[in-house]
């Protein structure tokens, strides 16, 4: 009789209202907090939205774009933004039934996203190769992101400042800068954006499922995975949630029913809730199924480029040390988002044991810690869980490229993080008695540091020099930021300091195939033709198909009248790389010095059908070869193809007024 008492003097203590703070109410905390062994029908209650709430909503978009605004004045990064949008001719064409079915079809950059290809294509039909449009759309979709996520969590919780202040973190976390200043990492947003609407859709299938709001489950995590795999763990998202807050886990189903109207008290045996979980899961398999298509296919489109380094090139063993590690370091940058970088090298040295130790000893403990307070606070097992279980993709237990981790890999993750910090200080302001303006006062100078941060750090992401020049200060040694700083500075006619970052590569990484080819180069347009054709030769022996390689090597021996080996050499390079564009043109230059003018013409009419938006060389080679045919008035159209897409450029422009003058005498 008095255990029964006891108890029952705790279920009311527990239960008791408590006033409200600026965080969330006590009507708020009961439903937010509810246990999963109770409450979970009201978790699932649907949400009428308010004047506060489209006031936050209107608040949360105008400071997230506010902040973001200013990437409509930045560029393309020279790190993937070449490959995927500038001298990808199936995107910057624009939208084309081609570059639709090209999209699913291909494995192009070691990828199968058909959505962010359609999605690059539909920003190249809008804005070309603009780069500031491009961003643009990716601040519209961070911020629409921000919004779902509140939406999403005022839904599901009820608590509408603890949901407001998780959307707030999310919008304004220096670590998302890179998913939305990087025009690359449309996947990122565009795969989110889905990502949340799949979980809005199954909050609504939760609270009356249907077939038809399952089938809108599974249609937004499919167009989620089209633009991205980070996805694949969504279903496992999904049974958190049945957990908490929707509380399904234990209030739904027959065997969970039964026991709760029988006469043996208020709890749930461990039979009755593994019955129940196995029924949420057995619930999910369409969607495990939809998941796993799309790891395979991902597996196979890494495989295919030969990104995914094999436990011979990285054995288990590192592999796990900088897992552990970079758990570790992801929840420091969270809390102390300080030297970030585009690329994150492995240390040469190793990763300390020290720092092995640290951060199990921490991830342990942090792991019990959530699952002790699994009943009262259900928040903090959910959102470590999150965080822990959507990183496992590129954690590092599938190793794809070089990098121990990345900023980009934060972006939902993050959400997980933030419910279990937010939600945790809501309830120990509430238990404190914490005024409600210091708690206000506290969220919004912890917001304003981390928008002063944001904004610091989307300054960086304006150009390629800026960007690689803070990488190499935060992680020097590093031949990624060495490399991509020389490209940038080779672009921009800086040669010879594009020359010293690529031998500072060479110092690192003597093999690099990147320092080697555009070494090279830079030699190749400083007029060091017999150094560029060493370094040529050196990328082919380092990597004997690559087309680059070929070609520069062929323009070299071109240098010096040696057009046979030339035209050996690019012909090599066009065999490894038909639908090169830039290739074709280089093979018809140097039939043309062979004074083989039909093989030519054919060359310079596939490089202009392989890329017509990048092709005012092309068109102006091709008008000269048709002046050298004889060919006067079929050459017009050519160079005046040449300017439309160069105004600037002279070589056509001389070509054009030379075959108006051969045709003047006969008008």
């Amino acid at each position: 009789m008095a255990k029964r008492t006891a108890q029952k003097r705790e279920d009311r203590r527990v239960s008791a209202p408590r006033q409200e703070d600026s965080f969330i109410s006590s009507r708020e905390r009961k439903l937010a907090t509810a246990s999963p062994s109770g409450g979970g029908r009201d978790a699932c209650a649907t949400t009428t939205f308010g004047r506060p709430d489209l006031l936050i909503l209107l608040g949360l978009a105008i400071v997230t774009f506010g902040i973001y605004a200013q990437v409509i004045g930045h560029h393309f990064i020279s790190f993937d933004d070449p490959t995927y949008i500038q001298e990808n001719p199936m995107v910057n064409r624009g939208v084309t039934l081609a570059g639709l079915a090209w999209a699913f079809t291909t494995f192009y950059a070691g990828n199968w996203h058909p959505l962010t290809w359609i999605a690059h294509m539909i920003d190249s039909q809008l804005f070309g190769t603009v780069a500031g449009g491009h961003l643009l759309v990716n601040a519209l979709i961070h911020a629409a992101n921000t919004l779902l996520v509140f939406w999403f969590l005022f839904r599901t919780t009820h608590a509408r400042w603890s949901s407001a202040l998780v959307a707030a973190l999310f919008a304004l976390h220096p670590l998302h800068v890179e998913s939305v200043a990087w025009a690359s990492e449309r996947k990122d947003t565009l795969s989110t954006f889905f990502g949340l609407l799949s979980l809005i859709a199954y909050v609504r299938y939760a609270e009356a499922p249907s077939i038809r709001r399952y089938a809108w489950t599974a249609i937004m995590l499919a167009l989620g995975l089209l633009a991205k795999p980070m996805l694949v763990t969504w279903p496992f998202v999904m049974l958190l949630l049945d957990y908490w807050p929707l509380g399904r886990s234990c209030s739904h189903g027959p065997v969970a029913r039964r026991n709760r109207d029988a006469p043996q008290g208020r709890g749930y045996s461990a039979f009755a809730v593994a019955q129940t979980w196995r029924g949420l899961a057995v619930e999910k398999i369409p969607l495990f199924a939809l998941v796993a298509a799309s790891a395979v296919v991902t597996s196979v489109a890494q495989s295919h480029l030969g990104a995914v380094r094999t436990f011979t090139q990285f054995p288990i063993t590192p592999r796990l040390s900088n897992v552990l590690v970079s758990y570790a370091k992801y929840l420091l940058l969270a809390f102390w988002p300080n030297d970030l970088a585009v690329f994150y090298p492995f240390p040469k040295a190793g990763i300390p044991p020290w720092q092995i130790i640290g951060a199990t000893l921490l991830l342990i403990a942090i792991t019990a810690f959530c699952f002790f307070q699994r009943k009262l606070r259900p928040y903090l097992i959910v959102g470590w869980l999150w965080f822990l279980g959507t990183l496992v993709p590129v954690i590092g237990l599938v190793q794809v490229g070089a990098q121990t981790m990345a900023d980009r890999y934060f972006y939902i993750p993050s959400i997980g993080l933030f419910i279990a910090l937010v939600f945790g200080l809501a309830d120990i302001a509430e238990r404190r008695r914490v005024a409600p303006w210091l708690s206000a006062a506290i969220a919004n100078v912890v917001l304003l540091v981390l928008a002063t941060l944001t904004d610091a750090q989307i300054h960086r992401w304006h150009d390629s020099i800026t960007l690689f020049k803070h990488a190499l200060t935060v992680a020097p040694s590093n031949v990624i930021a060495e490399d991509n700083l020389g490209l940038a500075m080779h672009k921009s006619g800086q040669l010879d300091e594009a020359a010293t970052h690529f031998e500072k590569a060479l110092q690192i990484q003597p093999n690099d195939y990147t320092a080697l080819l555009t070494m090279g180069v830079t030699r190749f347009y400083q007029g060091r033709v017999p150094e560029a054709i060493e370094y040529a030769q050196a990328t082919i022996r380092s990597e004997p198909d690559a087309p680059k390689a070929h070609n520069l090597l062929g323009m070299a021996l071109a240098k010096q009248n040696r057009n046979e080996a030339a035209l050996d050499e690019v012909r090599r390079a066009s065999e490894l790389a038909p639908k090169d564009a830039e290739i074709r043109n280089n093979l018809g230059l140097a039939l043309v010095r062979l004074g083989r003018i039909p093989e030519a013409i054919d060359q310079f009419n596939e490089a202009v059908r392989l890329d017509p938006n990048n092709a005012a060389a092309a068109h102006a080679n091709l008008g000269w070869a048709l002046l050298q045919s004889a060919k006067p008035r079929e050459s017009i159209p050519e160079f005046e193809a040449a300017l439309h897409l160069n105004p600037e450029f002279k070589a056509a422009a001389n070509g054009l007024r030379q075959a108006q003058a051969q045709l003047s005498p006969q008008r």
